[in-house]
């Protein structure tokens, strides 16, 4: 699939190889990287993730179907569990043959993945989690029934 999930940090260095090695096998001229690092701020140690992995599995595999259409390929890496400030949650990687169709793919998905991702964060202060309620979205048809 092209989706990956780690418990803890990723290890970034290790992961671009893997995709670097993959465009270079499959000569795809043009890679774009994004890369989620965990930033220092409002007293937390880090964050923490959960993942509803069946959810994410399907928003990805749907994304993969609309994209290669356009021959673009997607690679995703994120954490479950603790990652700590100034590591890497989340590595995006957006393959083509040529840079304009990795870059009209670029932006859309990641803040796709953003808001729609089934993903929980947490932030950790003094080994506690605290659901990060004000900086996450409502999933959409999520919620209950009434």
């Amino acid at each position: 699939m092209g989706l990956e999930i780690f418990d803890g940090a990723l290890d970034t260095a290790k992961i671009y190889q893997k995709w670097y090695d993959f465009a270079s096998q499959n000569n795809l001229g043009a890679n774009s990287i994004f890369t989620g690092i965990v930033r220092a701020e409002n007293g937390c140690d880090g964050l923490s993730f959960d993942i509803y992995k069946p959810l994410l599995e399907q928003w990805f595999l749907d994304w993969n179907k609309k994209v290669l259409e356009n021959g673009v390929f997607l690679k995703m890496a994120h954490s479950r569990g603790d990652v700590f400030n100034h590591q890497s949650s989340y590595m995006a990687g957006i393959f083509s043959a040529k840079r304009r169709a990795c870059l009209e793919v670029f932006e859309d998905f990641i803040e796709d993945f953003k808001h729609k991702a089934p993903i929980w964060k947490y932030d950790l202060k003094n080994g506690t989690r605290i659901y990060a309620k004000e900086r996450s979205y409502k999933l959409p048809f999520s919620g209950i029934l009434q």
